[in-house]
């Protein structure tokens, strides 16, 4: 996927003019707390035109257009910070609409096959795709197995299999076919598909607002009447006191009071929370997901692929009594070097590292590979005279009685103790002899158990799904530092687990790709679904993995927190900057009738006019100011909310009681020095 610089040049002047596009007002009435900026402006501006045009006292005009001017910059930034954000997920929105083209389908109908546009497909049409052929929309293989580049959605030029039946036979509209041939059912309609659904939601078309957003909103919107009507009152109060307080002052006060920092920023935090997931191909259906994500409780992995590196390796050669270890290892490589499996290659491997033994070159008139078959459970090799098989304990053994040999009781025990440890034991014997065990292993990832004891700082517990039976899984399980595990899983126990998580009030999210996955994925409050699974699984799921990686899940769960310490760090500092702005206009708008107030101008700001003219600059400054912190994000660290909320109230809290009164300051001077005020 094309992923564009945010500060890319079209971007910005795209943003820009989206800024003034924003001024409409059925577009500012959406945000409650500047659509009082935005009524501010507009009554100031006219107010002043009137005035004006009737040729009242034009007294401080100057300064009157310069506040207006500022408090329209004010909407205009905020505006833009939310077109900024918007114009990234447009980029994106195009990059997919170029993965788009207009091509014909192999429509089948009664035995037939017509060419027909894409565009005309229909649910449950099947359509024939060869090799070469764009995939004409969303569907389930039916028949046939074939490579296909999904690069146009994933940005991944690595070519997948995709295949009937099983997990992995969904494909999307748009990807190319690179080899054999397939047969579709359309799963969705024209308008409808996979990539649509895309473009829609990465251009903010559907973006609705979560509940952590709207509640935030609902106590911006009561603080902003709250300021309103302190701010309103404040007339009459001056008329009492014999104090002129013009409609200008009242208007910066206002403004400065309500939270316009947050305010501005709020909606584009949550759509750059919903970029940085796609930046990570994840593809978010809704910032209610994005959310929960942050707020997830419990992990649930899936075992291969995720905690494991998918395919157990050779990992040690236990000999028999009697047997050197070197001749077993001989005996182990001859006997997997046609087998073309991850374990059998990893056998070869592994003999090869530890005693050097190198792959031989075999006749093929005196060599006879005896392949694995699922009723001898065994393979192996004739060479030379040897007749060498490995295969599964017991299978094995009934192959070394037959031959009329004997079965040792140590290499039982060996294997036993591999099982117990969460290994697969492959005996190796030549003909009537046992030589000894090959020890097989799930590898735990590297790096995957430093990153389970961060999520443990986190307060979140990670549970590992696998259908091994409880021994094994309890091996991999303590291997991988992880805090549970669900062996010999079903459909059945999953949606049973998360559902007794959930009664306990904790927020759950598990990763899945099969239609088997379905009820557990719709029941978790954030199920990623795998893209290259089936479309049960991607419909079940609020999010779709577009690199059907399952270790994903980890990063979806930082960005969902890092969504909510941006949001709860520029709520801090935005309430936290008003304090300086009450010190500069307060004290500027009475100290003419109550002169003691003059001890709160700490600041020592040089006027009235410019003691308001810098908080109103100020204000609508420090919006633009973090716009790249509300795109980016506020620095995600794995440590637990109680030592977040300090961190955050030192940096933001502080920050946002100190900067403010440095930058007012600043401004003033720079008023007083190029004589605005």
């Amino acid at each position: 996927m094309n992923k564009k610089n945010t500060w890319n040049q079209a971007i910005v002047i795209a943003a820009i003019k989206d800024s003034f596009r924003k001024l409409k007002l059925n577009t500012q009435i959406k945000n409650p707390v500047m659509f009082v900026v935005y009524v501010g402006a507009i009554f100031l501006s006219c107010l002043t035109l009137v005035r004006v045009v009737l040729g009242q006292s034009a007294e401080h005009l100057g300064f009157t257009i310069q506040v207006i001017v500022w408090l329209w910059f004010t909407v205009l930034f905020a505006n833009f910070a939310e077109a900024i954000a918007e114009g990234r997920g447009k980029a994106q929105a195009q990059a997919l609409r170029d993965a788009r083209v207009n091509t014909k389908a192999k429509k089948i109908a009664a035995g037939k096959q017509e060419i027909v546009d894409a565009t005309t497909l229909k649910k449950n049409d099947v359509v024939l795709i060869e090799s070469g052929d764009v995939i004409p929309g969303d569907g389930e293989i039916v028949e046939g197995m074939a490579s296909v580049d999904e690069s146009a959605v994933t940005g991944e030029s690595a070519p997948v299999i995709r295949e009937a039946g099983g997990d992995r036979s969904s494909v999307t509209g748009g990807t190319v076919l690179l080899s054999d041939w397939i047969k579709v059912r359309i799963t969705a309609n024209a308008g409808e598909t996979f990539l649509d659904h895309m473009i829609s939601l990465v251009e903010g078309a559907k973006r609705k607002k979560t509940p952590n957003e709207i509640a935030l909103t609902i106590l911006l919107v009561g603080l902003t009447i709250i300021f309103l009507i302190a701010v309103t009152t404040l007339e009459p109060f001056a008329i009492y006191s014999q104090t002129v307080i013009p409609a200008v002052s009242l208007v910066a006060l206002l403004v400065c009071l309500i939270p316009t920092t947050i305010g501005g920023l709020l909606s584009s935090i949550g759509i750059a929370g919903m970029d940085r997931l796609l930046k990570r191909n994840v593809l978010a259906m809704s910032g209610r997901a994005v959310e929960a994500a942050g707020d997830v409780s419990v992990l649930l992995l899936d075992k291969t692929g995720t905690i494991t590196l998918g395919n157990r390796m050779a990992s040690n050669f236990v000999p028999a009594m009697g047997v050197d270890e070197q001749e077993l290892a001989d005996a182990a490589q001859l006997s997997s070097l046609a087998d073309e499996t991850p374990e059998g290659r990893s056998i070869v491997i592994l003999a090869k590292k530890k005693y050097n033994l190198r792959e031989r070159q075999l006749s093929a008139s005196e060599t006879e590979f005896v392949p694995f078959t699922a009723q001898t459970r065994m393979s192996g090799i004739n060479w030379q005279g040897r007749e060498i098989r490995k295969g599964a304990m017991d299978a094995v053994k009934k192959y070394v009685e037959k031959n009329g040999g004997h079965f040792p009781d140590d290499v039982q025990f060996f294997c036993e103790a591999i099982a117990k440890e969460g290994g697969t034991p492959l005996v190796v014997a030549q003909k009537d002899k046992v030589l000894g065990v090959i020890q097989l292993k799930d590898i735990v990832k590297r790096g995957i158990k430093e990153r389970f004891c961060e999520l443990r700082k986190m307060g979140i517990k990670t549970v590992m799904i696998t259908g091994d039976n409880p021994l094994t899984a309890a091996a991999i399980a303590a291997e991988a530092g992880m805090d549970d595990f669900l062996a010999e899983a079903t459909p059945e126990t999953k949606l049973k687990m998360i559902r007794d998580y959930q009664s306990k009030g904790m927020l759950v999210a598990m990763t899945g790709d099969g239609t088997n996955d379905a009820p557990a994925l719709a029941q978790a409050d954030v199920g990623v679904a795998m893209n290259s699974g089936t479309q049960a699984a991607k419909e079940a799921g609020n999010m779709v993995d577009l690199d059907s990686n399952p270790t994903k899940l980890i990063e979806v769960v930082e960005i969902g927190k890092q969504l909510l310490m941006t949001r709860g760090s520029l709520t801090t500092f935005s309430i936290a900057n008003d304090v300086a702005k009450y010190f500069a206009i307060i004290p500027a708008m009475f100290m003419g009738a109550y002169p003691v107030l003059g001890a709160l101008n700490i600041m020592h700001l040089a006027t009235p006019e410019s003691a308001i003219l810098s908080a109103v600059i100020f204000n609508a400054l420090i919006i633009i100011a973090l716009v790249p912190l509300s795109l980016k994000g506020v620095a995600y660290e794995p440590i637990g909310a109680a030592a977040i909320l300090r961190k955050n109230l030192l940096i933001y809290g502080l920050g946002g009681l100190i900067v403010p009164f440095v930058g007012i300051k600043i401004i003033d001077m720079l008023i007083v020095l190029l004589g605005l005020a």
